[in-house]
């Protein structure tokens, strides 16, 4: 993955369960993420859109005074995406989530052990 796209839990990371045309740019996107989740864009959070194919991934996010758009387009094979909540517009994943579905991480089979929470509110 490209050094220029730093996958961070200091974002939230929003994947619109609609398939989406991949020849939309930057305002159709814009327009999906305010008109139709009723977010944002502005905050810095991750927007994720995927081709009924699953074949093709788009990520736009706004930064440092600009929108970028991160797009990957499989040679081979699809992504998985989550379970989706069927009444829901887009579902928030983390940014291991995203990295998984990106490397073709099944993730199904993943597994969270158990660990260590620091509560910053105790000394």
């Amino acid at each position: 993955m490209s050094s220029l796209l730093a996958l961070t839990d200091q974002r939230s990371y929003h994947l619109y369960r609609k398939e989406t045309d991949m020849r939309k740019g930057f305002n159709q996107l814009c327009g999906i993420v305010i008109n139709e989740l009723g977010r944002q864009i502005l905050q810095g959070d991750a927007f994720i859109f995927i081709n009924k194919p699953r074949t093709h991934l788009k990520l736009l996010v706004y930064e440092d005074g600009g929108f970028t758009i991160f797009y990957r387009r499989l040679e081979e094979g699809a992504f998985e995406v989550p379970v989706f909540n069927l009444d829901a517009k887009s579902m928030q994943i983390s940014s291991d989530q995203l990295h998984f579905i990106l490397k073709g991480i099944s993730l199904k089979d993943i597994k969270y052990r158990k660990r260590y929470q620091h509560n910053s509110s105790v000394c």
